[in-house]
């Protein structure tokens, strides 16, 4: 055997039991493949060491012999990952079953998959989940939108504890003032105990004497509530803005859960966005396109004079600099850029068509 127990958990050789099983919780957490970052190796290391020195006898046969102690003459019982379960029968008072239901094993196994005593054992609140539509100038400026929420709030008789005011509290008949309750489920590689929260107190351990008149006990009532958020200027449609808190009531206390806003944004008759620049198309006539002119260009922002230059083409843009939308979470913007449209008159008058011929011999 190439480890050294007490180095495995950290702990001195004359570790107490406290000790040793506060070590053990501790690494158990870090290093359970499934947590993040977990480390499944180091996890039977851990579970292997704790197998022993928990255990008095096992313990006092490893400190006589260190080294030569022979792990599998601790007899059967074989279980996850290596880990001997034999040791630890007396806990559930299941003869050659695995029990996780009492005692002190029970209870580490319950803080690292989340159910431990120090844990909450009150649900937070549901997140909401709505839709919004904004026009191109809201998502141009920003805007605030309003919703009216028909959800879960927390009693504001008896101010979420589900006891009637003036009432007292008492112990939890249910569950004896734990907040959980267990039970045993049989299979076919032991018998084992789920653990869950209470559904008398609901993770309280305690009751009132007397339920909240309004709320009936659950310390929530449902009722409308109008919320308010700021949509930024130049979010993009299909964003997400969360607003913590203002989803619907938790359990006796827990948070609330959140509001997410999934916003759109309605297109625009004359506008189209890429990313943070603006595009519109401009008309001008031929003549414009050859002789040059001012155009006046409509923006986010109003109205602004362009200048066309002489020789001008079809399809060519400019660029009027930060008349575009708005950089998210940023300062600056965009620009507006106009692709210029050269309109070809399909009549001509003959005078007309006698400058256009004349051009035309010019350039021969």
């Amino acid at each position: 055997m190439a480890n050294d127990y007490y180095k495995t958990l950290g702990v001195e050789k004359g570790a107490s039991d406290d000790e040793i099983k506060k070590a053990y919780r501790k690494l158990a957490h870090k290093h359970h493949p499934d947590k993040s970052g977990g480390d499944e190796a180091k996890f039977k290391e851990i579970n292997e060491a704790y197998q022993v020195l928990s255990d008095k006898t096992k313990r006092a046969q490893y400190d006589q012999f260190g080294q030569n102690f022979n792990q599998s003459g601790g007899g059967g019982g074989q279980g996850f990952g290596g880990f001997d379960f034999s040791g630890f029968q007396g806990f559930g008072g299941q003869q050659g079953g695995f029990e996780f239901g009492g005692g002190d094993f029970s209870d580490i196994f319950s803080d690292i998959f989340g159910g431990g005593r120090g844990s909450s054992n009150q649900k937070a609140g549901q997140d909401i989940q709505v839709d919004t539509e904004i026009s191109f100038e809201e998502m141009v400026n920003g805007v605030r939108k309003e919703f009216r929420l028909y959800k879960r709030m927390t009693c504001d008789h008896c101010y979420g504890t589900g006891g009637e005011p003036g009432e007292k509290e008492e112990t939890c008949a249910t569950c004896k003032g734990r907040g959980k309750i267990q039970r045993t489920v049989r299979s076919i590689l032991g018998t084992f105990s789920q653990t869950s929260t209470c559904p008398t107190c609901h993770g309280k351990g305690k009751i009132y004497s007397k339920k909240c008149s309004k709320c009936g006990g659950d310390g929530r009532v449902r009722q409308e509530e109008v919320v308010r958020v700021e949509i930024p200027a130049g979010i993009f449609s299909g964003q997400t803005i969360s607003a913590q808190g203002k989803g619907e009531a938790g359990e006796a206390g827990a948070p609330a859960g959140d509001l997410y806003v999934n916003v759109h944004i309605l297109p625009h008759k004359k506008f189209k966005r890429e990313e943070n620049n603006i595009l519109s198309t401009e008309k001008i006539s031929f003549a414009q396109a050859v002789l040059g002119d001012k155009i006046e260009v409509e923006t986010v922002d109003g109205k602004v004079k362009m200048k066309i230059p002489d020789g001008t083409q079809s399809g060519e843009l400019f660029r009027i600099r930060d008349k575009g939308a708005p950089i998210l979470g940023r300062r600056g913007r965009g620009d507006h850029l106009v692709k210029i449209i050269v309109e070809i008159p399909k009549k001509l008058s003959r005078e007309q068509k006698r400058l256009i011929e004349q051009l035309r011999e010019e350039e021969k």
